[in-house]
């Protein structure tokens, strides 16, 4: 299996332009076999370099989902991080903001769900709403209370972006590295994956009327995903256009582009001092006179 993260990467300063990029690609699996042979031995490596990465405690990694509905976020971020423990990964995901979170500037409620060093945090939509349904439906933009000036509409994308930007650079300069999976659905594989939905009764409770009603406003999406992609991809937060049409496919491409952010990071098992190994070994002393 060959994937080269790259060709899915959002070079910094790129005119993104969606048509451009294809939301199905020949598949890396040749059988469902192969699929479950490679997303297998992708999550143990995960889990392994999960256990590393916890234990060196120098890093903390984010990993950003944003994308259409149905598109296939729960199931990309259920299969791919399925061996990795518990205890150092968080998922959060954020959908309408409370009247608390209105009350305070845009980022404030997914910045209290920032991962520590050592741990895994997942945001299964994220901070990047505020410059896509926002912007989509500006009537949400005029009910979060700012005050007048702040709502000109020629202006009010460009700096969110750069808030955004100036987050992401603070939080890699700390020690925190992003990445950003835009999942791309084609319209016509949504309006299938819609009606399974409707058409599977254990599918029904993922179906909303909301969902459909979103669905007219395709291609307003579809720019304010552009716009936000070309403004906010870096080298240090980089976006990555994951075709979304082929189910497998995104989750053995989403798994190699983790493994490979992981690879690159420069960690090692705390090493244990002269002293603590004198300790140890006292201890083991003991433990190996007991009499059982």
């Amino acid at each position: 299996m060959k994937i080269n993260c790259k060709d899915f990467q959002v070079p910094e300063g790129e005119k993104v332009k969606l048509e451009k990029w294809p939301t199905l690609v020949e598949p890396v699996y040749k059988s469902k076999k192969k699929y479950h042979k490679y997303l297998k031995k992708q999550v143990e490596e995960l889990s392994s370099l999960q256990r590393l990465h916890y234990a060196s405690d120098h890093y903390a990694v984010l990993l950003i989902f944003q994308a259409m509905d149905a598109a296939g976020k729960d199931g990309a971020i259920r299969h791919v991080m399925s061996g990795v423990n518990p205890q150092g990964c968080q998922v959060f995901s954020f959908k309408h903001p409370s009247a608390t979170d209105l009350d305070h500037d845009f980022l404030w409620r997914t910045s209290q769900c920032l991962p520590e060093r050592g741990r895994i945090g997942i945001f299964n939509r994220s901070y990047y709403e505020e410059v896509l349904i926002v912007r989509v439906h500006p009537e949400i933009l005029r009910s979060q209370g700012l005050p007048d000036e702040l709502l000109d509409e020629k202006t009010v994308w460009q700096e969110r972006y750069r808030s955004i930007e100036d987050l992401e650079n603070h939080l890699y300069r700390n020690g925190t590295r992003i990445i950003k999976f835009f999942l791309h659905l084609s319209e016509e594989e949504q309006r299938k994956r819609f009606l399974d939905r409707i058409d599977e009764p254990e599918k029904n409770w993922k179906f909303s009327t909301a969902d459909i009603e979103e669905r007219k406003f395709w291609k307003e999406y579809m720019q304010a995903y552009e716009d936000c992609l070309s403004a906010t991809s870096t080298k240090t937060a980089p976006w990555y256009v994951v075709p979304a049409d082929d189910k497998k496919n995104t989750r053995l491409i989403i798994s190699q582009i983790i493994l490979d952010t992981f690879k690159e990071l420069n960690m090692s098992y705390p090493e244990t001092s002269p002293k603590r190994q004198k300790e140890l070994q006292s201890i083991r002393r003991r433990l190996m006179k007991e009499v059982m």
